[in-house]
């Protein structure tokens, strides 16, 4: 008698998921650290090796950053860190530039104490990183405070538009963030938003925060004009080149 072949147990599907998110965050740490670069093909069995899991975990993992808008899948070929062009990137800051002005409207006057707290603590935290030229430190506290900002101010759906439109600027936000002249004005820019936020001016605010974005894609431009191109993200058949000497994005 064939012995009937059975599908995975409910748990064995959990671990699965639950291993798929953890290799999903590791994943996306190596795409925003440079160390997957804008281009590379997402090899699933080299990937199981460097993280010690199998393929599934891996596979789910990298369908899940290609919903978020840092992986393409191409037919026949793979999946890649997805290539933003400049013209893209222009177009998510105007984008961002909306939904971060709608939401600082809406918080300025409904915000609780402790949410100012919260936000001047942010600004705090990456006004010491700026003195100390620590941009990782100053991008990781930037990334907290606008996701600060659209939690209370725009709402779980505000949130999730804006995250899926920030991860795929990671790279070109990163860049323009390392000199400490833009640090300093990116922080002033904070600082005007939030005493917008506190005094309850809703129109100012909204100013404030458009302002903020406005001020970042600029930053963008003046230093992606000396940058080199990411590489695509299909490669023509034949050797591939290796990411040696290339260097990796800090702002």
């Amino acid at each position: 008698m064939a012995k009937i072949r059975q599908g995975p147990s409910a748990l064995e599907i959990v671990r699965t998921r639950s291993l798929a998110s953890l290799v999903g965050q590791e994943l996306e740490a190596m795409i925003l650290d440079g160390r997957l670069p804008a281009g590379e093909r997402l090899n699933e069995q080299q990937l199981a090796l460097r993280l010690g899991v199998s393929r599934g975990p891996v596979r789910e993992a990298v369908r899940g950053l290609e919903r978020s808008g840092l992986v393409v899948s191409v037919r026949n070929q793979g999946s890649y860190v997805r290539s933003i062009s400049a013209a893209e990137a222009l177009e998510i800051y105007d984008l961002r530039a909306a939904l971060t002005g709608f939401a600082c409207a809406r918080l300025a006057g409904a915000a609780t104490a402790a949410q100012l707290r919260e936000l001047e603590a942010l600004v705090q935290r990456m006004e010491a990183a700026r003195e100390a030229d620590a941009a990782p430190a100053y991008y990781a506290a930037n990334l907290e405070f606008h996701a600060a900002l659209l939690t209370h101010g725009g709402g779980p759906r505000g949130l999730r538009i804006y995250e899926d439109l920030g991860n795929e600027l990671h790279l070109f936000r990163r860049r323009a963030l390392v000199e400490p002249e833009n640090m300093r004005e990116s922080n002033a820019e904070h600082a005007a938003i939030l005493a917008a936020i506190a005094a309850g001016d809703a129109e100012v605010a909204r100013a404030a925060g458009e302002a903020h974005i406005a001020g970042g894609k600029r930053r963008f431009q003046a230093t992606d004009a000396s940058q080199p191109a990411a590489r695509p993200p299909v490669r023509p058949a034949g050797p591939r080149r290796t990411g040696a000497g290339r260097r990796e994005g800090a702002g």
